[in-house]
């Protein structure tokens, strides 16, 4: 048993792990509802549109956490604002920023001394130099995801599933979509150090996506996911250290090897039944 508790021994290893746990309880709470709603491609749009407010930060030497959500904030409100012209579909908008952004972090790190040095720290992380205020952080954003999402339950539910009975029922849904790009938007930027732009995608998406082939509730939902990924923050660090992998991508491609072992499993033992049927009569059940 020395290979697994030898590696948790080290100290960047423990605030690895615990920064992944934190990252994980965040991104479940955020992540369910991106696939309950079907959100995949505006995620993955959001993780990619933090590059050109990383790379401006980095390059001015100014705080990378200020920078991402600066650019966050910015992808969100192109979204919505584009969102509501006439003629443009959701998607094509959203595909425009997330070129448009990704274009310009780019030509922003390109202009710095270490652009290859730069550019693959900003999209694959560094979860081995989190530092103790890096964790602070990380529990400050997962209380604050935590009561916005019991808060925002009720309304949550009901966008996800009819947005026009949110709207009889008065439970504001402009206002519940706006918490829910803010949510989503904490989600990326704290978890963007510890697996990068391009993998954060990853932790966001696979374990809620492996618990709703196993859950019936989205309580159960949100609880399995932070489950899996704090599995996947475990075996993704212990991977890393004994076969020398970098870690963060070790730890998204564990998340997305638990996804499909998960679904395949459930398959093999017939369990597969979409879980969304059952999760829309718990929505009419919170109405």
């Amino acid at each position: 048993m020395e290979w697994l508790i030898v590696p948790f021994e080290v100290p960047f290893v423990q605030r690895a792990l615990l920064a992944g746990i934190l990252v994980s309880l965040v991104c479940a709470l955020a992540g369910t509802w991106v696939v309950l709603r079907g959100m995949a491609f505006l995620g993955d749009a959001m993780a990619h549109g933090l590059l050109p407010g990383v790379a401006l930060a980095s390059v001015l030497g100014s705080n990378l956490m200020l920078g991402a959500a600066a650019s966050a904030g910015l992808m969100a409100t192109g979204v919505t604002a584009l969102g509501r012209v006439r003629g443009l579909s959701r998607d094509t908008t959203i595909g425009l920023l997330f070129v448009g952004m990704l274009s310009i972090g780019v030509i922003i790190v390109s202009h710095s001394r270490s652009f290859a040095v730069d550019l693959t720290g900003f999209l694959f992380g560094d979860v081995l130099a989190v530092r103790a205020a890096d964790l602070v952080l990380l529990a400050v954003a997962s209380a604050g995801a935590g009561l916005v999402s019991s808060l925002g339950y009720r309304s949550f539910v009901a966008l996800a599933f009819d947005v026009r009975k949110a709207h009889t029922l008065g439970l504001r849904p402009r206002l519940a979509n706006a918490l829910l790009l803010g949510l989503l938007t904490v989600a990326i930027v704290v978890s963007f150090h510890v697996v990068g732009t391009l993998l954060v995608f990853g932790l966001l998406i696979a374990p809620p996506a492996t618990a709703v082939v196993w859950a019936r509730r989205i309580p159960t939902v949100i609880a399995g996911a932070a489950v899996v990924g704090s599995l996947a923050t475990t075996v993704g660090l212990l991977v890393s250290w004994h076969w020398g992998t970098a870690a963060g991508a070790t730890i998204a491609a564990t998340a997305i090897v638990l996804f499909f072992a998960s679904a395949l499993a459930a398959h093999l033992h017939r369990r597969v039944r979409p879980a969304l049927p059952d999760v829309e009569r718990e929505a009419e059940q919170a109405q």
